[in-house]
C-alpha cells in the first residue's frame, strides 16, 4: 500500500494545487524567457509561466519527508536533490529578472553543480562501495578512487543531460517519470525499498507535471525541476551502485547531450559546418517538420523499450 500512497500523493497534490501555483507565477510575472536562436515556433511560447519545478520538486521533497525513512543515503538524494533546486532557481530568477535567456555565468552553474557531485561521491567513498551493477552481466568491483570520480561525472553528466532535454513539451518529465518507474522497479527487486519509494514519489510528480506541461505547456519546470532530476537520478544511482542502469534507461538524455557535443565538436573543427540543424536533437527533428506531440510521443516510447530491456536483465 506504502507504494501506491508513494506515486499517488504527490500526484494529486501537485493536480490539485497545479492551476493556483500556476496563477501564483503569472502573478510574479515568472515568464519564459525564449532563445533567440532557439526554433521560430518557440517564440510563441515566450510569457508562459517557468519555475513550475518548484512546485515539482516542492511537492517530492515533502512526500519524501513523510513516507520515506530517513537514512543516510536517502537524506544525501534529498539533499542533492535541494542543492539542484536551489541553482536552478538562481538561474531561472536571475533570467526573469534581466529579461535574458542566460541567467548564472557558466562558472557559477558548473561551480554548485560541482558541490552537488562531490557531497555524492563523498557520500558514496564513506558508504566504501566499490561496487557496479552492469546489466545482463553482474556485479563488479572497481577501485574507490575510481568510483568517486565516476559519481563526480555521473551528477555533472545527468543533471545538464536532463536540462538540455527539457526543450519542448511535456518531453522531460514524460522520460524522467518514465525512468523513474523503471529504476522503482529495479530498487524493488535488489530490496532497496527505501529507493524504490523515492522513485515512485518522483514519478507520480512528474506524472502529474504533465497534466499542465503537455502540449501546449500552461507552465515550464525551468531549470529549478530539471537540474534538480538529474541530480536526483544520478545521486541514487550512484548510491545504489546502478549508474550503467540509469545510463540505459536514460538513453533519450545520453543521444541529446551526444547531439550536442557532436554539433559543436564538428562546427568548431569543420570551419562552420553542422551535422544537425539544430541541438539538442530533439530540435533537430523539430526543425525536420516532425510536431512536438510526436517527437515527445516516440522519445517516450523509446524510453519505455529501454526501460524494460532494462529491467529483463533481471529475469
Amino acid at each position: 500500500m506504502i507504494f501506491l500512497f508513494a506515486y499517488l500523493v504527490p500526484l494529486l497534490l501537485i493536480i490539485f494545487s497545479g492551476e493556483f501555483f500556476i496563477q501564483f507565477l503569472k502573478k510574479l510575472n515568472f515568464g519564459q524567457q525564449v532563445r533567440e536562436y532557439g526554433p521560430d515556433s518557440h517564440l510563441k511560447k515566450s510569457g508562459i509561466p517557468t519555475m513550475g519545478g518548484l512546485l515539482l520538486i516542492g511537492i517530492f521533497l515533502l512526500t519524501s519527508l513523510f513516507l520515506v525513512e530517513l537514512s543516510f543515503e536517502v537524506i544525501i538524494i534529498l539533499l542533492v536533490t535541494f542543492i539542484l533546486a536551489l541553482t536552478g532557481f538562481l538561474d531561472d530568477f536571475l533570467k526573469i529578472k534581466f529579461s535574458r535567456s542566460l541567467g548564472l555565468r557558466a562558472w557559477q552553474k558548473l561551480a554548485l553543480q560541482f558541490l552537488a557531485a562531490l557531497l555524492t561521491a563523498v557520500a558514496s567513498f564513506k558508504l566504501n562501495s566499490d561496487l557496479i551493477l552492469l546489466p545482463f552481466w553482474g556485479t563488479i568491483s572497481i577501485n574507490i578512487g575510481l568510483k568517486f570520480l565516476l559519481a563526480i561525472l555521473v551528477v555533472l553528466g545527468a543533471s545538464n543531460a536532463v536540462n538540455l532535454t527539457d526543450g519542448l513539451d511535456g518531453l522531460a518529465a514524460g522520460v524522467t517519470a518514465t525512468v523513474c518507474l523503471a529504476l522503482a522497479v529495479i530498487f524493488y527487486l535488489i530490496n532497496l525499498e527505501d529507493f524504490s519509494l523515492l522513485m515512485l514519489i518522483m514519478a507520480g510528480s512528474c506524472t502529474a507535471f504533465l497534466w499542465y506541461n503537455a502540449n501546449p505547456a500552461a507552465v515550464f519546470m525551468g531549470d529549478v525541476g530539471s537540474l534538480a532530476l538529474g541530480g536526483f537520478l544520478a545521486t541514487a544511482a550512484v548510491l545504489s551502485n546502478t549508474e550503467f542502469y540509469l545510463l540505459l534507461i536514460g538513453g533519450i538524455y545520453v543521444i541529446e547531450t551526444i547531439s550536442v557535443i557532436i554539433q559543436v565538436a564538428y562546427f568548431k573543427y569543420s570551419g562552420g559546418k553542422r551535422v544537425f540543424k539544430m541541438t539538442p536533437l530533439h530540435h533537430h527533428f523539430e526543425l525536420s517538420g516532425l510536431a512536438e506531440n510526436k517527437i515527445v510521443n516516440r522519445f517516450v516510447i523509446i524510453t519505455i523499450i529501454l526501460a524494460l530491456l532494462a529491467i529483463s536483465s533481471f529475469l
